[in-house]
């Protein structure tokens, strides 16, 4: 069972299992020592992100089948490392936040209020 807790200070849902994501491809955005990145905000993943994360070295849409990795699509969600979070949102392009699914260290690196002005809901529409 996760007793990792979410930056509202609940449970830590999942963020997705279809695509599978976290660090440790358990679904959650958990994060432990060999997290370097720190893949701790869940979000729901948009166009305008993905072309964002491809021009700065990291494409997430095109599929890699050597890593099982399909390549992500709008609307799904996914487990971001904290700092391409943050480089997004200084873009312009910050994808939204599923909170319930983010982990409570990402405000280590990013305030609450900040993630709430950018906050996607879990109930809303397909997820997890």
């Amino acid at each position: 069972m996760n007793a990792s807790k979410n930056v509202l200070g609940g449970a830590l849902l999942a963020c997705s299992y279809s695509p599978l994501t976290g660090f440790y491809r358990t679904g959650c955005c958990e994060t432990g020592p060999d997290d370097i990145g720190r893949h701790i905000i869940c979000v729901r993943v948009t166009e305008p992100f993905l072309g964002f994360s491809r021009t700065v070295g990291n494409d997430l849409s095109t599929p890699r089948p050597e890593y099982r990795f399909a390549g992500l699509n709008p609307g799904d969600r996914w487990c971001l490392c904290a700092l391409r979070w943050k480089e997004a949102l200084e873009a312009g392009v910050a994808p939204p936040v599923v909170l319930e699914a983010t982990h409570e260290s990402a405000l280590r690196i990013v305030d609450l209020e900040t993630l709430k002005a950018h906050a996607y809901s879990a109930t809303q529409g397909p997820g997890a």
